[in-house]
């Protein structure tokens, strides 16, 4: 158990640290708030919810006399308990409070009113009178107490960057540990990028752990050197404003809420072919190894090589084929699996390489409507770029694993990538490019099918099984091709791409 104290010196400050509080919250923290009457549990309560709510001036009345307040419809549901009339720790079991648990977070205000009823909270929370101002006492361990640790770095991160008191908005995490913060101030709207060092990763083949085998950052380095790198290229790649390597902190360039969707989500063609042009721009660039990031370190480009696209490829057998299948594969389907996509992956030795930025997707577009040619297209998330088969980013793009990309569309992207190669000049061979590309989408479609089941089954997070049928789909669009057919073959053999919500296989022809 640790233990913070931090003076606050008026109500602003107790409102401002509650901002900061509601962004190390997550789903299941019960957080007790103790103190004399007047200590300030109220208030800090109150600037919780209202950050949680992205609303400064979001009604939020005591619950005295209802006990229990509740806020469903925020990104992390609240209920906010007062159990100062509590006759008896029995009487909690009406409250609800293990549902709300079980929902987002609970904020107890006077909990020794529950002494022994209460499950033990994720952050004990003490406020006391200290002359004008109060002494926050707070005690936590273990990963919440690292949460909270890390937004307190955050706020310090921005003091030093001259963003004193600039208000934090949460925007999005990723299947990583990585997030993102809007950050609102003096210097206008800009982005918080929050990454610490990646954790251990335990080994799991050959005794090397899978983010080494498959080259992933380990940390912030790698994508401040491919930040600047592409920007040195001409790309429009965000502008770093301040940094702290050590600790996996960055303030970038905000560069706007716009993409390659429409409001109902759906992909805007246009959009999307002006991508599919650029990638024929970065696959014609020369681009080096190496790229300095800072105080003489660099960041070394790996390879997007054989064992990287098998151990990628093999979460689908770890994941998703039991997960269809309803049993583990033995170790004789696991070697077949194996050695079809071997005999696959041999065919990408003449393959044209170049950088691929390997996530080359609508989330990770942001679209510059304001600027001019290839300037409209802001990239992001390209920290685990490699070289590797040039092919790889348009099938991320023309088989966007978010939005749906109908095979006209598809088709018409592949020709305005080809068109512009050719128009670009020096040595283009389209077939080999549309062999590579029908690798590089089954490849990358039967990773993500694993992801998406690992998602579920080892993180709890289901929202990704809605895109499984989307994937499977784009995955019998690439497997038509010729130079897949032993992968195919052995997709087909352990009953892998039928539909499970209708059991019906889905048979989509890849581009003709």
């Amino acid at each position: 158990m640790k233990v913070l104290e931090i003076t606050l010196a008026n109500e602003s400050e107790t409102a401002g640290f509650g901002e900061d509080f509601a962004l190390a919250l997550s789903k299941g923290d019960l957080v007790t708030l103790s103190g004399d009457l007047g200590a300030g549990k109220s208030t800090l309560a109150r600037a919780i919810i209202r950050k949680l709510a992205n609303d400064t001036a979001l009604d939020v009345p005591s619950p005295t006399f209802t006990l229990v307040q509740s806020y469903p419809d925020l990104r992390l549901p609240v209920a906010h308990a007062d159990l100062y009339r509590l006759s008896s720790g029995s009487e909690l079991d009406e409250l609800g409070l293990d549902e709300a648990l079980d929902e987002g977070v609970v904020l107890v205000e006077w909990p020794e009113q529950a002494q022994g009823y209460l499950p033990a909270p994720a952050f004990a929370v003490k406020l006391l009178h200290e002359g004008e101002g109060r002494k926050v006492v707070i005690e936590s361990h273990g990963e919440p107490q690292q949460r909270l640790a890390r937004s307190l770095a955050i706020r310090r991160f921005l003091d030093r960057s001259g963003r004193k008191r600039a208000g934090r908005r949460y925007l999005l995490g990723d299947a990583s540990p990585r997030g993102y913060e809007t950050v609102m101030g003096s210097h206008g709207l800009e982005m918080l990028m929050n990454a610490p060092p990646m954790p251990y990763d335990p080994p799991v083949k050959n005794g090397r752990p899978y983010r080494q085998i498959a080259h992933l950052a380990e940390n912030i380095f790698a994508f401040v050197g491919m930040d600047r790198l592409l920007r040195a290229k001409g790309f429009h790649a965000p502008d770093i404003l301040a940094e702290d390597l050590d600790n996996g902190l960055l303030l970038i360039e905000h560069m706007g809420n716009d993409g390659v969707l429409d409001a109902g989500g759906k992909a805007i063609p246009d959009r999307y072919e002006v991508c599919a042009r650029l990638l024929a721009h970065i696959h014609r660039t020369q681009w080096p190894r190496q790229t300095p990031v800072a105080d003489g370190t660099v960041h070394t480009i790996p390879d997007f090589d054989r064992d990287a696209m098998m151990i990628e490829v093999e979460l689908l057998s770890a994941w998703y084929a039991p997960r269809m299948t309803g049993r583990t594969l033995d170790d004789d389907r696991k070697a077949s699996f194996e050695a079809a996509w071997d005999a696959v992956f041999a065919h990408l030795d003449g393959a044209e390489k170049s950088l691929t930025l390997r996530d080359f997707h609508s989330p990770n577009i942001i679209w510059r409507g304001a600027a001019e040619g290839f300037d409209r297209i802001g990239l992001i998330d390209f920290q685990d770029a490699m070289i590797g088969p040039a092919a790889y980013d348009l099938a991320s793009l023309a088989q966007d694993a978010r939005v749906t990309i109908e095979p006209e569309l598809e088709n018409s992207l592949f020709q305005a990538y080809c068109d512009e190669r050719l128009k670009l000049g020096g040595t283009f061979d389209a077939e080999n490019f549309r062999a590579a590309y029908a690798i590089m989408s089954a490849q990358r479609n039967s990773k993500i099918l694993g992801i998406f089941v690992r998602l579920d089954e080892r993180d709890g997070k289901p929202y990704y099984l809605k895109h499984l049928p989307r994937i499977r789909a784009y995955l019998q669009r690439s497997l038509a091709h010729p130079v897949l057919a032993p992968v195919r073959m052995w997709y087909e053999e352990n009953d892998l791409l039928r539909d499970t919500e209708s059991g019906r296989s889905e048979n989509v022809q890849l581009m003709g």
